[in-house]
């Protein structure tokens, strides 16, 4: 059982340095603002709401994890 939990900490510190390289590439890449991303100022105080990029990334976590789940099932039947 702890060398289960081994390999899935493991796993996931692969995944988490996969995400923040991918986070500084992104970065560096200076891609123009989803059109529905707002950002307000009003008075001294700047409001930002990435709403088209929480959207976009709810949609390709969800899909991602549909696959999973997908090859999970194949695999046991």
């Amino acid at each position: 059982m702890l060398e289960d939990m081994g390999k899935l900490v493991v796993v996931m510190g692969i995944i988490l340095v996969i995400i923040g390289l991918a986070f500084t590439l992104i970065d560096k890449l200076n891609l123009p603002s989803n059109p529905f991303d707002f950002h307000f100022k009003w008075r001294g105080i700047d409001v930002y709401f990435p709403l088209g990029t929480s959207l976009l990334i709810s949609l390709a976590l969800t899909l991602l994890l549909n696959l999973v789940f997908l090859m999970i099932w194949l695999m046991r039947r």
